[in-house]
């Protein structure tokens, strides 16, 4: 690329800002960025550095309360102010954008065939019959198995990674000029992270579009990018070839983000340490229609005779590809999908508890998803949201009380008490998952099962994250199922290790022995993967 080539995305003077019920909220600062032909830029900072807000400023995609001033230039066409038809003509064809928390941009109503489909219609004027076979290629292009099935499926009956997939596959099925790709991995185990990135990689060389990738996973920032963005509280404070940021950052914000890693260890429980939930051969099933005339339906086993013992102020890490069972399997455990074998609770058998028997024991058995925003009512402050679960199980509270425990909950994720009267679409991706922490933490429950709970999280709030779990794990004699893809996070959450695939445990020990000796090729093949730094070729199209 000639060093006088002009930007396909020129921004300048770039602000936005919310209008709250505390008054305006500024999100970014009047920022200038460049993004060439065929390039990869990344843009990293914190949560609630202002990233994420950047692009769908550029996108016209911001929540209504909020406002963007400035420019921002595709090909010399100005996008801030433009109209919504003008701009229908530029996103999702020219410009595409990857969303953080796949769920929530998923319509459940429509299976994903139908959802990839709608740009090709809309956009490239294809039938039916066109859009479907594309929707197909773009599938098993992502590595979503069986596209040929996958494609009349609906979002729920995908994992959390695997939606992913069909968010990127949407995104590229117009071959766009410029993929914004909000955390496109963060949803994905280090196996298929490592696919995609080499997919959009290959793309990138075919098409030559640009790539801008928002993230917080600097590993990936380093294997990826050519030219990096570091941003901090709506500014950014550091702008540079990725090489030179990494090896002499000047900035000490970039070299706080290069040097945070969730780090320690757990020792293992003693064997002495009473078993709060177990589970005994645990299968949890899908009936699935086969194809032909007489062959009737069958079973698909998400959770395959799963078998473990959570003991007291233990944490289980439960580890594996996508689609491999593992949030499955957590709800399994606390009653929240219905499945065979017996799990038990302390003394009591809770197999065959209904939602009203399970009631009074959802205080003590708590869970935090994986997609904070879709399990987050928009309708409802942080506040109410962090106390709803007092309404049931502590009617007796008087209001002040309440918002004593939400002001003491806000303070325990690290986040301002002042907050607690916005709304979670004012948060940003990792600023709501420490509020779904607070809203399960407030009950003080025994057991929690943690899916992904700090995936949406940059790596600083990772660590910070970790040692508040463990703090409240010594505090409150807290049993967790530590549920992720991300093993450096389960290496230093977890003292016991579950690796599942395909429904199955094909291993399972004490951290340590899982993740510096692994017996399994397949457990082999994810801790090396975990370990990879090698960068991926970009942009031969320059």
């Amino acid at each position: 690329m000639s060093e006088n080539a002009k930007p396909i995305l020129a921004v300048r003077g770039l602000d936005v800002r919310f209008e709250t019920n505390d008054g305006p909220v500024q999100a970014v600062n009047g920022i200038d960025l460049d993004i060439m032909p065929g390039e990869t830029v990344a843009v990293v900072g914190e949560s609630g550095s202002g990233k994420s807000q950047t692009m769908m400023a550029i996108m016209g995609l911001l929540a209504s309360n909020g406002r963007a001033t400035g420019s921002a230039k595709y090909r010399d066409q100005e996008l801030i102010g433009l109209g919504e038809k003008r701009l229908n003509r530029v996103r999702g064809a020219k410009m595409t954008m990857i969303f953080q928390e796949p769920m929530t941009s998923l319509d459940p109503l429509y299976r994903i065939g139908r959802q990839i489909a709608e740009p090709l219609v809309h956009h490239a004027g294809m039938g039916r019959s066109a859009a479907r076979k594309r929707c197909i290629e773009l599938l098993r292009l992502v590595g979503l198995p069986e596209p040929e099935r996958r494609i009349d499926s609906f979002p729920h009956e995908l994992s959390g990674g695997q939606r992913q997939r069909v968010m990127i596959a949407m995104a590229l099925a117009n071959d766009p000029d410029i993929l914004i790709a909000d955390e496109p991995t963060t949803a994905l185990d280090v196996t298929i992270q490592a696919q995609i990135l080499e997919l959009l990689a290959d793309l990138q060389k075919r098409l030559g579009m640009a790539i801008v990738f928002i993230t917080h996973d600097l590993g990936v920032v380093r294997r990826f990018a050519e030219r990096v963005y570091v941003m901090k509280l709506g500014d950014v404070v550091e702008e540079g070839r990725t090489a030179a940021i990494f090896d002499d950052p000047t900035h000490d914000y970039t070299r706080m983000l290069i040097k945070a890693e969730p780090s320690g260890s757990k020792p293992p429980v003693e064997e002495s340490s009473p078993v709060l939930l177990e589970g005994k051969d645990v299968v949890v099933g899908f009936r699935q229609e086969n194809a032909g005339w007489f062959s009737g339906s069958s079973e698909f086993r998400a959770v395959d005779g799963i078998s473990l013992r959570l003991r007291r102020k233990q944490t289980i890490g439960v580890v594996g590809e996508s689609g491999s069972g593992k949030s499955t399997l957590g709800r399994a455990l606390l009653r929240l999908v219905h499945g065979r074998g017996t799990v038990r609770y302390g003394d009591r058998d809770i197999s065959s508890l209904d939602k009203r028997g399970m009631r009074p024991l959802r205080k003590e058995l708590q869970i935090v998803f994986q997609d904070p925003f879709g399990s987050l009512s928009p309708r409802m402050t942080v506040g109410q949201v962090i106390t709803e679960g007092l309404l049931v199980h502590e009617p007796d509270l008087s209001r002040r009380e309440r918002d004593k425990r939400a002001i003491d909950g806000l303070k325990d994720v690290g986040l301002d008490p002042a907050m607690r009267n916005r709304y979670p679409h004012e948060f940003s991706g990792g600023q709501r998952q420490r509020i779904a922490i607070a809203r399960a933490v407030i009950l003080k429950p025994k057991v929690m099962v943690l899916d992904e709970p700090t995936s949406a999280l940059d790596r600083s709030v990772q660590k910070q994250i970790v040692e508040l779990l463990r703090r409240l794990q010594e505090e409150h004699d807290l049993s967790y199922v530590f549920i992720s893809h991300d093993l450096a996070v389960v290496r230093a959450m977890s003292d016991y290790i579950l690796v599942m695939k395909d429904g199955k445990v094909v291993e399972e020990g004490v951290a340590e022995r899982i993740f510096d000796h692994p017996e399994k090729e397949y457990t082999q093949a994810l801790v090396q993967a975990a370990m990879d730094t090698d960068p991926i070729t970009v942009s031969a199209a320059r």
